[in-house]
Parts: C-alpha cells; sequence; structure tokens
C-alpha cells in the first residue's frame, strides 16, 4: 500500500513539474536582461508536430554559432529616441526596452537604397497585458533613426495559455530625409496560436513548454528618387511561420523555429535556441571591422580601438556573464577600466556601422 501510494504521489509530481504551464509577462526578457542564443544548420528539423501533451525531442541540435541577445533601455538610444519612446512619451509609446531585430528584411530593403541600413532594432513595450511592437531605431550611415509604428503590432497577449489565439496587425511609416529622400512602409499582419503543451528537450535540458505558432503576412514598399524621378518599389517579403516553445523563467524561446512559404513550400529559415556559454560566438565576427586592444594583455585600462565608428561594446567572462557594455559610442575608440575584473580571459564583442566584430582580451 505504501509502494501504491509512493507511486502515485511521483505520479502527480510529474505532473506537476511537466504539466499545463501559463506564461506571463515575468517570462521575458526586459531591460537589463541578456540572453545566450545557439543557432543550428539543421534545416530538416521537425516544425509540423504538436498538439496537447507532447514531448518534443531537439536533443540533437548541434549548434553552429552563437550570439547574446541583449535587452537595452531605451536611454542608451539617444536624445531623439528618448523623446519618442522615453517617460515623456505618450503612456502606450513608453518602451520598456529595444534591442536588435530582423524583423525587417534588410537584404532585400537595402539593395534598392543608395545607402544601405546597417541594422534595425526594434523598440517593445511590455506590459502585464501584451507585448507590443511600438517602433524602431534604424542606423543609416551611423546614423540613428527613431520612428514611431502608426499602428502598434501586438506581438504577445498575456497571459499565454493552451488554446489560446489572438490577431494583430502593425503599420510603419518612414521617412529617411534628411539622410536619404526615401521612404519606407511597413504592413504587416500576424494571426498567433498557442497550439500544444508537454515537455521540450533540447542540448540545453528538459522543460514543460508551450509551443506558441505566428504566421505573419508583410507587406513592404519603398519610394526612391533617381535624377529628380521619384518612383514606389514593393519589396518582396515571403509569408513567414514562427514556431516557438516557451517555458517559465527563460526570457526568450527554449526552442525557435522560422520558415518562410513560397510557392506553397514551407521552408526552414533558420533554427536557435536558449543555451549555456559554448565559446561559438565566432559566428558573428565579420572580417570587414578591424579592432586593436592595448595594452593586451592590462592589469588597468585598456583601448579598444575599431575601424569605424563604435555602436556598442560588451565584455563578457568566458561563462558568458556581461561584465560590462555601453552603447550609442558614435567613436572610434573607448578605453575601459579593468582594475575591478578578477584576473583571466574575456571576450570583447562590439558594433559599429559596419558590422560585428569579436576579440579576446587577457587580465592579468
Amino acid at each position: 500500500m505504501k509502494n501504491l501510494l509512493l507511486t502515485i504521489a511521483l505520479c502527480l509530481s510529474f505532473v506537476c513539474v511537466f504539466g499545463q504551464i501559463t506564461i506571463t509577462k515575468d517570462d521575458f526578457g526586459n531591460a537589463g536582461d541578456t540572453v545566450r542564443m545557439s543557432v543550428s544548420a539543421d534545416l530538416q528539423v521537425d516544425f509540423l508536430t504538436t498538439g496537447a501533451n507532447q514531448n518534443w525531442d531537439y536533443s540533437q541540435l548541434v549548434p553552429e554559432s552563437q550570439y547574446l541577445k541583449e535587452y537595452s533601455d531605451i536611454s542608451d538610444a539617444g536624445t531623439f529616441a528618448n523623446f519618442l519612446f522615453g517617460q515623456f512619451a505618450s503612456p502606450m509609446y513608453q518602451a520598456s526596452y529595444f534591442n536588435e531585430s530582423n524583423a525587417v528584411p534588410l537584404d532585400q530593403i537595402s539593395q534598392f537604397l543608395p545607402l544601405p541600413i546597417e541594422s534595425f532594432n526594434l523598440v517593445s513595450r511590455l506590459t502585464e497585458d501584451s507585448l507590443t511592437s511600438i517602433g524602431s531605431i534604424i542606423s543609416v550611415s551611423g546614423n540613428l533613426i527613431p520612428v514611431k509604428s502608426d499602428t502598434i503590432e501586438t506581438r504577445y497577449d498575456f497571459p499565454l495559455n493552451f488554446g489560446n489565439t489572438h490577431f494583430s496587425r502593425g503599420y510603419t511609416y518612414l521617412n529617411m530625409n534628411p539622410i536619404q529622400n526615401s521612404i519606407w512602409i511597413q504592413h504587416r499582419t500576424r494571426n498567433t496560436e498557442v497550439d500544444g503543451w508537454g515537455t521540450i528537450t533540447t542540448p540545453f535540458g528538459t522543460f514543460s513548454a508551450l509551443r506558441v505558432r505566428h504566421d505573419i503576412t508583410e507587406y513592404d514598399s519603398l519610394f526612391l528618387e533617381v535624377s529628380g524621378f521619384g518612383f514606389w518599389v514593393p519589396v518582396p517579403v515571403p509569408l513567414s511561420h514562427e514556431y516557438e516553445w516557451w517555458t517559465n523563467g527563460q526570457k526568450e524561446p527554449i526552442l525557435k523555429i522560422t520558415t518562410n512559404q513560397v510557392q506553397g513550400n514551407e521552408n526552414v529559415a533558420s533554427v536557435e535556441y536558449r543555451d549555456i556559454y559554448r565559446g561559438l560566438d565566432a559566428g558573428l565576427l565579420e572580417h570587414t571591422v578591424e579592432v586593436n586592444l592595448f595594452p593586451n594583455p592590462t592589469a588597468g585600462k585598456v583601448l579598444v580601438k575599431a575601424s569605424s565608428p563604435l555602436n556598442s561594446i560588451t565584455i563578457l567572462d568566458l561563462n558568458g556573464k556581461v561584465m560590462f557594455k555601453q552603447f550609442n559610442l558614435k567613436q572610434n575608440m573607448v578605453e575601459i577600466d579593468l582594475q575591478d575584473f578578477p584576473v583571466g580571459s574575456y571576450l570583447v564583442e562590439g558594433r559599429t556601422v559596419k558590422g560585428a566584430f569579436q576579440a579576446k582580451l587577457i587580465r592579468d
């Protein structure tokens, strides 16, 4: 009898640990957070299996590269961005954070522009009820251009429970004058469904999870002027789907698979998942950006000098902990005091108007 009761208790405990969960705003990242993500090249991964009480096994994923996702306070984005999204903006436009995003197809848009868009930062507002996209901060030729979304898109409607659905739309109009005589318009619609629950296993561990599916339709267009003649150009953006597995307290999805639908076929475009630091950040390195650290090794200050103006710089220890970060630098050199850093090796990650770099730094 005792053994039977113990077995029942263990089963009930397992259900409690690995049963249906609810996702709230507290499970999402916010200003000051950083999250390490791994990127896999396995484009044959299963994104279709879902439903109630699933056991998703993605333990076979192999990381090809990693990146650190940073949730930056809007105060780091400059005066104009603070005016649009800071504490004195209207309540619906008061930002919680901004971070670099692939929500805009930069490769398609930049091919039409005389000056390329170097980076796109999504400005977000996180509340008890929702996570919304309230605008963006775009870097063009080293200039940060903040812009409000005219129609605010709701990315998540809280709380998230199995079976929930929601629909949202977004509209953004960006006039790039006086930097260049161009206008970018983005229309987006988002259909979201929490279509599964169960347990998920990745190289990061095993977790109770909700599976969230987003179907995203986007129509972009650009206004250009050539030799005094202006015209509009449609920018083709394929129908995309985002499949996410969320658990409690991890700030980002445990796993996210993005697909593009072309001619009726749904093809995997990217696979990324929450992970520990594995020393694979070299995937961010762009050799067009040269950087020098001196003195290196150092017992005190180090001067970081890049071949193009720095937008941001971050120093991490070998466990992935952020030891230093600074944004909106707009200069080629920055001096950093390491006297309070423990002796050891560190990684310096930076972003410039021309791309990203990584370098090793030794504190002796």
